[in-house]
């Protein structure tokens, strides 16, 4: 049967926060791969569903340790995307160890019944929760369904239906947290829940089409100028429930100084809650435990996620402030593995990590380090139009003379990076957005900055001479 989709449902692969890399290079470099792992791709798209940002594969994983991966092939690559999820690097001997314990002890507790590790982490994520009273604390298989029963939890305590939240944004991929999201490519199946207005986030500022003759814009006052748009919304539907966003996009883009303080008092005014997503931005990616630790604003509510399972089991958690424990009466989450004692434990081991082998603070130090040298690298090249980030989260952003994204470069950088065994993530088609583990070494960090200075030879011409098209 033929398909009646929607030429309206095509969308652009340059506006994504996701790299979704199938044009030309793509295909080049799947015909360059080794034949095992040419193979393991080909099979791999012979049985999964075709979707943007995932399938068909770049290649076949058959090990993964600390900072590394290494393919079919053998060969091995020093991975600075991981989806977020290798703050503690991979295959942490000490969660490897106490996951194996756990199993022998308690494999798993159906959701009627607690259990000590479970019970542990939520005290310890109680613990460390940014509100003076600690936190309630509810547990999810994933960062999606964590943002969706925060929107439940808004809804019953506000008595409303109404979000507002950012264009481009990216909260998971539930028809509920996709309605809430701004990127189209989660977007183009039909309706969506009613209620989510969105507006123009104060990352705007770079369009894949471009601002020919215009000059680079002001970054501060376009934001605050969001800020404004973000405002007057709250203000005028005067009934929304929670304003979602996360603090700092993983784009990577930071709000302006005063950003956040202004949305928080928009909220306070309107009797609306403030969502945190820190899904991806959270557990000291920054360099601070919590990304909104560097705003001067304490959201309602924080998702927390993806690294929270130490890059080996899927774990998500909600923290609320203890007066929002108000849902004794609706299931709001109720999953299968809400107790889990393995994923619980998942979760506490990585966070005594993160803690006892000082990752905030080296990922503080190292990040400082890393914008200091492609700060440098910047001088060097004129088609590094921005550096921009905090501490291990760092985007390097290519442009054009007039400010415009260099989307040719950018991908071309990402296939040569990748071929000399550096991996990181291709964002809104012009950003190299570099996030290692926190267990980052100064030397393993100095290798990774020297491949990316050698990617760049001979890209400089992308600056001031673009390919036509």
């Amino acid at each position: 049967m033929q398909s009646s989709r929607s030429p309206a449902l095509v969308v652009p692969d340059a506006i994504t926060e996701g790299d979704i890399n199938k044009g030309s290079r793509r295909a080049a470099w799947t015909a360059a791969l080794g034949p095992t792992a040419r193979q393991a791709v080909a099979r791999d798209g012979a049985v999964f569903l075709r979707q943007s940002l995932s399938t068909p594969c770049l290649s076949a994983v058959r090990k993964a340790e600390g900072i590394w991966i290494e393919d079919m092939d053998g060969r091995r690559i020093m991975d600075f995307h991981g989806n977020s999820v290798h703050h503690i690097g991979y295959g942490h001997p000490r969660l490897k160890a106490a996951l194996a314990r756990q199993m022998d002890e308690l494999p798993f507790a159906p959701r009627r019944f607690t259990c000590d590790p479970a019970m542990e982490l939520a005290e310890k994520l109680s613990a460390l929760a940014p509100w003076p009273g600690g936190a309630k604390v509810l547990f999810a298989p994933g960062g999606s369904e964590a943002v969706e029963m925060a929107l439940k939890l808004a809804r019953i305590a506000t008595g409303r239906f109404k979000t507002v939240s950012f264009w481009d944004a990216f909260h998971g991929a539930g028809l509920g947290a996709s309605s809430l999201g701004g990127e189209q490519l989660f977007r183009g199946h039909g309706p969506l829940l009613t209620g989510t207005e969105h507006v123009a986030p104060f990352a705007c500022y770079r369009c894949p089409y471009g601002f020919p003759g215009r000059g680079v814009p002001d970054l501060s006052r376009c934001a605050m100028a969001c800020a404004t748009i973000t405002e007057y919304t709250l203000d005028k539907q005067g009934d929304v429930a929670a304003l979602v966003a996360e603090p700092m996009r993983a784009v990577p883009t930071i709000a302006p100084a005063g950003f956040w303080p202004r949305m928080r008092n928009a909220c306070d005014r309107q009797g609306s809650l403030m969502i945190f997503d820190e899904i991806t931005t959270g557990l000291g990616k920054t360099g601070s435990f919590f990304a909104h630790a560097h705003e001067d604003t304490l959201p309602d509510m924080l998702v927390l996620g993806k690294a929270l399972g130490g890059g080996m089991l899927p774990l998500a958690a909600l923290l609320v402030r203890p007066d929002l424990d108000v849902a004794d009466a609706i299931a709001i989450g109720h999953y299968t593995h809400e107790k889990n004692p393995l994923l619980a434990r998942a979760g506490l081991t990585t966070l005594q990590i993160i803690e006892e082998e000082g990752l905030v603070d080296n990922a503080a130090r190292l990040g400082a380090y890393a914008m200091e040298r492609l700060m440098e690298m910047r001088q060097r090249h004129p088609i590094i139009g921005d550096v921009r980030g905090r501490g291990l989260l760092i985007g390097v952003e290519l442009t054009r003379t007039d400010g415009s994204p260099a989307l040719d470069a950018a991908e071309e950088m990402l296939y040569r990076c990748l071929t000399a065994g550096l991996s990181f993530k291709l964002t809104m088609g012009s950003v190299l957005t570099l996030s290692p583990p926190l267990t980052l070494t100064r030397v393993d960090l100095d290798q990774a900055l020297s491949i990316l200075e050698e990617c760049l030879a001979g890209l400089d011409c992308y600056h001031t001479n673009p390919p036509k098209g």
